[in-house]
């Protein structure tokens, strides 16, 4: 099991859970932060930094943003996994339906 970013991170990318995490496994893309599954070690020290609630531990996601699950999978696809958030810097990608989401308004 892992932690997973929902929704509410996209556009958003405060960072935070990143500083928080011990072993280097949230990666950030284009609009979105991501969770490697096979990287993060479920301490749960990400969830309560995160500024807008958007890191649920895989089986608390709430329904309306399940696909948030499979994203944090598919985004390593390509990448597999690096060892570590950084090493690689930030990706320029994001999976093709957090890509085509409508920008939020600020």
């Amino acid at each position: 099991m892992t932690y997973v970013i929902a929704e509410p991170c996209v556009d958003l990318l405060d960072r935070a859970c990143i500083e928080e995490c011990p072993v280097d496994c949230i990666y950030e893309g284009n609009r979105k932060l991501y969770i490697h599954p096979d990287e993060c070690v479920d301490c749960g020290a990400c969830e309560p930094v995160c500024p807008v609630e958007a890191i649920f531990y895989e089986d608390d996601v709430p329904e309306e943003w399940a696909a948030y699950t499979k994203a944090d999978v598919d985004f390593f696809d390509d990448l597999g996994s690096p060892g570590g958030a950084s090493k690689v810097g930030k990706i320029d990608s994001d999976v093709p339906f957090v890509a085509e989401l409508p920008a939020k308004a600020e």
